[in-house]
Parts: structure tokens; sequence; C-alpha cells
């Protein structure tokens, strides 16, 4: 099978073939088999449903509608597989849009949404962060009958969170609570990022997220969890992807982040954002009590927070015991040279020059032509 290897020649296929058969009308001519086989890049669904993961393994998310019109112009009729692998494209895309047409087009094939569809598409509204949205899908899967999983209540917690609604992540803490479920890891990543986003910020923020990181320690499983991602699994979505951590796009990365430590990620990138370098030192802290060990995601938390503190000392000291025993992820480097480089200040400009000379490489990071 020859897939398309670019966009432009996915909407040529589109216009081509939307030409071809007005012109077959009008004429009464049909594409010749050959010429159909040297322009088609999938014949049957196994092949278009290998098509989708393409795409979404390639992070072309934004060709999955013009795949899927393609597949529909070809006759092919779609399964529930299919839309999937579809909406789990548009979830790591952030493309909610076009998560509700798969969704739409779904049910005019007669096949209902089931739970982990739901799921999906959850998470979307997170990435997207649009909570209306996520209690929408919720109202819709009550209303069709669709139960609901432990995955499902942490999907629409940490959905919720994104834009700051405590009182509405409070509601699905009860339910939850109601259902028989306990709050694990997740759930206490979703109520931190509840705070942090949850606007304005007040005095109450920072101890809050100490708060939940003490009470996370005691964390339960989740009824039937560990079997419920049995698909996200398969489609290759990882808990914190699903979840929207921050820690996501950095999961795959071996020996980058330490899953242990979940809570101490979110906790101190919410320091990060919102410049709490008291708060991070307490966190970190916390960590060498616990028996952990600075992770590489947790090192450039530290870096991001103390250089939008404004504290070039302490980030320079940080990343000095972090590389001391181990060469740094060239995000670490990135983060330092790009952080020391805020309000143009003198020092902070000979660190950037300085870590652009030890590790050349980041120029290319930094400075891309």
């Amino acid at each position: 099978m020859g897939l398309l290897n670019n966009s432009l020649l996915l909407r040529g296929r589109l216009r081509h073939a939307a030409a071809t058969a007005a012109a077959a009308g009008r004429r009464g001519v049909a594409t010749s088999t050959e010429e159909y086989m040297r322009r088609n890049y999938a014949n049957n669904v196994s092949e278009y449903n290998t098509v989708f993961g393409s795409l979404t393994a390639q992070r072309r998310h934004y060709l999955l509608r013009y795949a899927y019109d393609d597949m529909i112009l070809d006759g092919v009729q779609p399964v529930r597989d299919t839309f999937h692998n579809l909406i789990v494209g548009t979830m790591k895309g952030s493309r909610l849009q076009d998560a509700f047409y798969f969704r739409d087009q779904m049910r005019e094939m007669g096949l209902q949404p089931d739970v982990n569809l739901y799921n999906f598409m959850i998470s979307t509204c997170g990435k997207c962060k649009n909570s209306d949205a996520a209690i929408m899908l919720l109202e819709e899967m009550k209303a069709h009958g669709v139960k609901l999983k432990g995955e499902t209540y942490i999907c629409l917690l940490n959905a919720l969170a994104a834009t700051g609604r405590t009182d509405q992540v409070y509601a699905i803490v009860r339910d939850m609570t109601a259902a028989g479920l306990g709050l694990n890891k997740f759930c206490y990543a979703g109520l931190i990022t509840t705070f942090k986003n949850k606007t304005p910020t007040t005095e109450e923020t920072m101890p809050k997220i100490l708060e939940f990181v003490q009470q996370s320690k005691g964390w339960k499983n989740v009824e039937r969890v560990s079997n419920d991602s049995a698909e996200n699994i398969m489609m290759n979505v990882t808990e914190e992807e699903l979840y929207n951590l921050p820690t996501a796009e950095y999961v795959h990365r071996r020996g980058f982040v330490s899953k242990q430590m979940t809570i101490y990620h979110v906790a101190t990138h919410a320091c990060a954002d919102l410049k709490s370098k008291e708060t991070l030192e307490v966190l970190l802290d916390m960590v060498t009590k616990d028996g952990f060990t600075y992770d590489a995601f947790i090192v450039m938390q530290a870096l991001r927070c103390y250089l939008r503190c404004g504290d070039i000392d302490s980030a320079v000291k940080t990343f000095e015991e972090y590389t001391s025993s181990k060469f740094p992820p060239g995000e670490l480097c990135v983060t330092l040279a790009e952080g020391a480089m805020i309000g143009h200040t003198p020092r902070g400009m000979q660190l950037a020059q300085e870590t652009l000379v030890i590790f050349p490489f980041v120029c290319v990071l930094v400075f891309p032509t």
C-alpha cells in the first residue's frame, strides 16, 4: 500500500475524485481500474485504519478528515475500530471539532459511541480547555445509558481541572465517592491542576497544592482502572496523555520521568507556572524525605521556577548538581539557556552564553534556522 506523504497529495486526490465523479456523471465515463489503482493508497477498511494510525503517529492529525473523506468516496464502510482510531488521533492533535464530527459520523453509520470513545473525547475537551463540552458529553453518556468507568471519572476530573472549575471538580469527586471509587494519584494530580488554573490566584492556592500532595501519599487504586486501560495500551495512549498531565510528551523518554513521582511532577510544574519558589523548595525537600531522587522532569520544572523568579544562582546550582552524575537531556539545557535570557539581565545573558558554549547542540534548539 502506498501511503500518501503530504497534505497536498491528499487534498489533490480528494478534488480529483470529486471532479472525476462529476465528469463521469456528465459523460458516462468511469475511471479505469489501472488509473484508480495507481493513485489509490488504500483499498479496504484495514488499510484505511493503517493510514489513520500512520497519520496520527506522524502527528499529522489535520489530515485525518481528508483521509476519512477519501474512504467514504471509495465506498469503504468504516467500522467501530475506524472511529476509535480517528478519535484517538483527534485527541492527540487537540482537534475537538473533528472529534465531534467523527462522533456524528459514527452515529450516522448506526454505531453508538462506547465508554472508551467517550473517554477519548472528554480528554480532548481537557486539551482544548473546554469544560462545557466535557459536561455535555457526561450528560450525553447518561442519556444513552453508557456506564461510567473509573477511568471516565478521572478523565472528567482532569478535563474540568484545565479551566480551574473547582466546584465542578469537587462534584466529580463526590460522584466518585458515591460510586464506591477511591481517589488515585491521577485524581490528586487533577485537583492540583484545578487550583493551579483557578483564577485569580489567592493565598489559598499554594497551601492547597501542598495539602493535596500530602493527601496523595495514601492514595488507593481506583476500582477496575488497571483493567480499563487495556484498549489505551493497544491505541498507544498513556495514562499521562489521557489525563492531560504535563509529563505526557516526556513519558516515552527513557529515564526522563519516574512514574512513581506523578504528584511531584504536577506540583512542581504548578510551582513553575505560578512562580512560587518557596513552595517549590518545600516540594523538593519532600521528594528527598520520601527517598526519591530528582528525575529530569522535576529538575526542568525547578529550573523554570527559579529562572522565572529571577533566582539564577539557584537554577545554576540545581543544574550543576544534576549534571554532576549524568549527562543532561537537551530539554534541561534549553530550559536553562532560554530561562536565563528572561529580562536580558547581564548575569542571565552570560549564563545563556556559557550554556551554549558547553552544550553547543542547544544552539540548534534555541536558535533554529
